[in-house]
């Protein structure tokens, strides 16, 4: 059976798969045969080795924080057919005024506030701030309670060392080289309260993020990331605080076919579009 010039067959519509083309600028798009441009974007297999390689680092990093890390008590272990995640409708709730840090605060003693407290913790744990030691440190003592953060500060210190830092691209003070936008963001999903009580909570964070170096010439193009993390908070002072949190990659879904930006596009996105302050 032979295939058409355009990877049709003229009797049963079948099409040819290709095979992705040898690599060149990481953000170009990729062209089609005859040099036409516009084709469809993918990603080589190295680049996709080192954006798995990038989630990889930053879950361990969580992890060997977290290890040995306060759970929350018998109380608030509750199944999940008794904690309800309230479907996936949003809540109608408004989000807090208060910042602490800069960090959303003032949360409410409620299961809704405890899912909000756990989203705007997200986000600023997987933030750009958290790969400098001053605003590291900032927003560990904002988001945590007392005890949890003075056992953390020197165990994320070591987690996010320079040899972490340089498998990122970054410098050994956690910036960007020269000519190039360090990103790392996260954009909530989805919460579920999987246990609950006035004093306790836990609540999983369904994220995707992004993750990476924009700039002509980076290696570690930005890419998309998905992820859970589970948080364990703990009333403290009139607000819900983070006594431990965890990260696993996914749930995932199929990659979608679009054309990938160029560097400057990407440089111009992240430095233009602020985030949000979110509830659930």
């Amino acid at each position: 059976m032979s295939l058409g010039e355009d990877g049709y067959d003229e009797d049963h519509g079948l099409t040819r798969t290709r095979l992705p083309e040898g690599e060149g600028d990481p953000y170009a798009p990729r062209r089609g045969r005859g040099g036409r441009g516009g084709a469809r974007a993918g990603m080589s297999s190295r680049n996709l080795i080192t954006v798995v390689g990038v989630v990889v680092l930053l879950i361990a990093a969580i992890a060997f924080a977290n290890r040995g890390s306060g759970s929350g008590s018998d109380d608030a272990k509750k199944s999940g057919d008794e904690v309800s995640a309230g479907a996936t409708a949003p809540s109608g709730v408004k989000p807090v005024g208060g910042k602490n840090g800069g960090i959303a605060s003032g949360f409410a003693r409620t299961q809704q506030g405890a899912q909000s407290a756990a989203t705007n913790f997200a986000v600023a744990l997987g933030g750009n701030g958290m790969f400098e030691k001053a605003s590291r440190h900032a927003i560990v003592d904002a988001i945590h309670t007392p005890d949890a953060a003075r056992d953390l500060q020197a165990k994320l210190d070591q987690a996010y060392g320079t040899g972490f830092l340089k498998s990122l691209g970054l410098n050994d003070d956690g910036s960007a080289p020269k000519g190039q936008t360090f990103v790392s963001r996260t954009i909530p999903v989805g919460t579920k309260a999987t246990a609950f009580n006035d004093s306790e909570a836990t609540v999983e964070v369904w994220c995707t993020g992004l993750v990476g170096l924009a700039g002509e010439g980076s290696t570690k193009p930005v890419a998309q990331t998905w992820f859970t993390v589970t948080e364990k908070l703990r009333w403290t002072n009139d607000d819900w605080k983070l006594t431990s949190s965890e990260q696993k990659q996914g749930p995932a879904p199929v990659s979608g076919d679009l054309r990938a930006s160029s560097a400057d596009e990407i440089t111009n996105a992240v430095n233009g579009y602020g985030g949000f302050t979110y509830a659930r």
